[in-house]
């Protein structure tokens, strides 16, 4: 009896102590330092799950203050490695709009660009397999449209090699996504709407890889609308600019009835 008695109060001994571990571990009972350097080491270590707890206490404990700037850019990060979109985005934009002075502003227009620019691809990814360029671009045009705006407030920005990289990318898969849609107003008899959507291409995107294919599709078009003149100057721009393309002899085998 005695030992069944002192092995069920080692055992409560030891309850106890797995309890106050795990109160050690709830920011609720932490002080503002500790639960700053928990929140820190979390991310540096990164436990983003953790570290968005941490900081998300205290966001709401210490909203303010040194620590509550410093709090709200990691948690922002920590949501978007969490794949928290929407939270992340909401962090970028209360950060911007309570501390549009702060030395770190740049980041948070950069973070919220790469968040849209990772999001799409992630879920796009995760539904279909074809290309990317095919695909709603919402997000891309939204992360574009975040760079634009880091580029023309903060030109100088640490951020911006990475963002000059990104843009050209988003503008590349801008183009191939308008020629998508050309091509496809083409196979279907759609002839003044795929000239249009590939006219666009070139006076948007005119140094794109997208741009030799769609002067194609111009030329086509037109020739097959018998708009022979604009389709004489797609071929002209075509052959200065590209002159080994191979669909300068596509548009001349083009018989017109």
């Amino acid at each position: 009896m005695m030992r069944i008695f002192i092995f069920l109060y080692l055992l409560a001994i030891s309850a106890c102590s797995v309890f106050d571990r795990n109160n050690d571990n709830n920011g609720e009972n932490m002080t503002l330092e500790k639960l700053y350097k928990e929140a820190k080491n979390a991310l540096d270590s990164k436990n983003y799950t953790r570290a968005v707890e941490y900081y998300e206490w205290l966001e709401t404990r210490y909203p303010f203050g040194v620590y509550g700037q410093q709090s709200l850019l990691a948690l922002a990060y920590a949501y978007y490695k969490t794949n928290k979109h929407n939270e992340a985005i909401f962090a970028c934009d209360r950060f911007i709009r309570l501390y549009p002075q702060n030395s770190h502003v740049d980041y948070a227009y950069y973070l919220r660009g790469l968040v849209n620019f990772n999001h799409g691809k992630r879920f796009m990814n995760r539904v279909f397999s074809f290309d990317s360029s095919q695909r709603d671009i919402g997000f891309a045009l939204q992360s574009f449209q975040d760079f634009s705006k880091l580029a023309k407030r903060f030109p100088d920005s640490e951020y911006m090699g990475d963002v000059q990289k990104r843009m050209i990318y988003l503008r590349n898969l801008f183009a191939q996504h308008e020629l998508h849609v050309a091509t496809y107003y083409l196979r279907r008899g759609a002839f003044v709407a795929a000239a249009n959507r590939a006219r666009y291409v070139i006076e948007n995107y005119a140094r794109t890889p997208s741009a030799p294919d769609a002067l194609v599709i111009m030329a086509k078009s037109y020739k097959i609308l018998e708009m022979n003149e604009l389709s004489d100057d797609a071929i002209r721009v075509l052959k200065l600019n590209y002159p080994g393309h191979r669909g300068i002899g596509k548009v001349a085998d083009i018989m017109v009835k």
